[in-house]
């Protein structure tokens, strides 16, 4: 995750929260779709770092989560959102989506062409191959 100080501009205190630092804290940033506030809560804790994203009358975009994502990870990071068994689903806030990323393991992800061409293979005619 990024030094959260970078985006000391942009920090709110929220009841019964800590001012937070440069590993957490809480942030209200306009959308880059709409203007309207993303209410974000970042954490680093428990071996992950986790940003909430949030928005008053729907969850947030893909847009806006790769906004947020730019924003408090690397470029270099991997992050994840997850869809949990039903049975595991904690829903504390309707309109609320989830960034993750384990501190002592890399995320494994699948082959590129599994998702689609690359530049190249499109510059040089070859499809996504199995």
């Amino acid at each position: 995750m990024r030094n959260l100080r970078l985006l000391d501009a942009h920090r709110v205190q929220l009841q019964g929260m800590p001012p937070g630092d440069d590993k957490e804290g809480a942030f209200m940033l306009p959308s880059p779709v709409d203007r309207a506030s993303l209410r974000i809560i970042a954490a680093n804790d428990l071996g992950w770092d986790h940003v909430s994203v949030s928005r008053q009358n729907r969850c947030p975009n893909w847009p806006e989560m790769s906004f947020v994502k730019r924003l408090f990870f690397r470029d270099d990071e991997c992050v994840m959102q997850l869809h949990v068994p039903d049975s595991d689903h904690i829903n504390f806030h309707p309109f609320a989506l989830h960034l993750w990323r384990p501190h002592d393991i890399e995320i494994p992800r699948p082959p590129g062409f599994m998702v689609g061409p690359t530049e190249d293979d499109l510059h040089e005619g070859k499809e996504a191959t199995r």
